[in-house]
């Protein structure tokens, strides 16, 4: 498949080759053909289109900003590197660009709820506010472990009107809150709609969350090109499910003299149970209705993930990379809970960003990957969230060794 041909993926069945597609019960079949033509008859309307544009510009204050980090450059050495201030949206991240789509869509299709699941609350406070501006009730699934972890941001989905559902299953963490959403979402998918929080799970919702993210991209390629002059050399963004790694990158998967990185979590160690990496240790299988890249065993069952990013410990990964993965045009990376911390307190305290621990992913490896590179170079980042509902977590079991709170 040539370059140009990677923007029309997936075909009719939801595949991008042999990735992703509808593996669930007929009678939820049926349910997702019903999403899906509902889906295309809006993408082409131009009133759903001027409303959702509405909202990015007046509610979430799209576009959001490019930011050349001259600081951080300077002391990394090698090439320049940007930001891509995804974390000044409202709500503090991406996941607000695909929260309205999908609310809209529900709204449109009839729907009272929208359920969803969580692991670090950025996409449950975006689809609770969502739900709250255009009036739909919203159940939000989360895991016990990621409750205590993300207190910030499960206050916030309370504020806002969102009934947060603690999951107790398992490791407690994202896996097992998709599993009790998705049960949930079956016992009645006529009134309510499940809101998926990334570009995973079965048709359309991999293409459709990454229409809706897309709006990084095409951004950010315009404002680079009136910025400098040209375009980016090298991509960079995180990848959990990998909804914000998708919107940036594409809207450039057709220029192949850009590099692009997609960064995982290796966390703790490459054991199972200490890393989330699934692109670089995964092999197919299939999870949640889908078909992708997986951390499992011998018999097909997920293992048990980690991160000290609660957004990326995911076993599983959207279709599309899985895909982009195998034809060779995205390169996927890891870095450890340590490197991400650490990166975490550099660009807070070298350029006055907090980010969120699953973008202080992607900024660890532009790091490394920009000392690597000319200064002639640019690397292009997604800042994909503000790390204001990490603060407490980090601060309790890292404020010491970076002299947050005294000895």
């Amino acid at each position: 498949m040539s370059t140009a041909e990677l923007v029309n993926i997936p075909n009719k069945e939801g595949y991008f080759g042999e990735y992703g597609g509808v593996f669930l019960p007929p009678e939820l079949q049926k349910i997702m053909e019903e999403i899906t033509a509902e889906y295309n008859a809006i993408r082409e309307s131009s009133e759903f289109q001027q409303e959702l544009k509405s909202l990015y510009q007046h509610y979430v204050g799209r576009p959001s900003p490019i930011f050349f980090a001259e600081s951080l450059t300077k002391k990394t050495g090698g090439a320049k590197i940007y930001f891509k201030r995804e974390d000044l949206n409202h709500t503090g991240a991406h996941k607000i660009n695909h929260c309205l789509g999908e609310v809209l869509l529900a709204k449109k299709m009839g729907k009272k709820k929208v359920i969803a699941e969580t692991g670090a609350g950025q996409h449950g406070v975006a689809l609770a506010t969502a739900a709250a501006l255009l009036g739909l009730e919203c159940d939000i699934y989360m895991g016990e472990v990621d409750i205590k972890k993300e207190h910030p941001n499960v206050i916030r989905m309370k504020i806002l009107g969102a009934k947060v559902v603690p999951v107790q299953s398992g490791l407690k963490t994202l896996k097992e809150a998709v599993d009790e959403a998705f049960t949930a979402y079956v016992q009645d998918p006529v009134t309510q709609l499940y809101a998926i929080g990334s570009v995973v799970g079965p048709h359309p919702f991999p293409m459709m969350v990454r229409d809706f993210q897309s709006v990084v991209g095409y951004e950010a390629r315009e404002q680079f090109r009136e910025m400098t002059g040209g375009k980016p050399d090298h991509l960079v963004a995180c990848v959990g499910g990998g909804s914000n790694a998708i919107g940036l990158f594409t809207a450039f998967l057709e220029d192949e003299d850009i590099k692009i990185y997609g960064v995982e979590p290796s966390g703790l160690s490459f054991k199972p149970g200490e890393h989330a990496a699934t692109m670089t240790l995964g092999t197919t299988g299939v999870i949640h209705g889908f078909k992708s890249y997986l951390l499992q065993d011998e018999e097909g069952n997920p293992l048990p993930v980690y991160s000290v990013a609660s957004g990326l410990d995911y076993p599983g990964v959207g279709p599309e990379h899985s895909y982009l993965k195998d034809i060779g045009r995205i390169k996927y990376e890891t870095i450890t809970d340590k490197e991400a911390i650490d990166a975490f307190f550099e660009l807070s305290r070298v350029e006055g960003i907090i980010p969120a621990l699953e973008s202080a992913h992607a900024v660890s490896y532009a790091v490394k990957l920009a000392a690597s590179l000319p200064a002639d170079e640019s690397i292009l980042v997604n800042l994909s969230g503000r790390g204001d509902k990490d603060i407490d977590y980090v601060t309790a079991k890292y404020g010491k060794d970076y002299g947050v709170i005294d000895q």
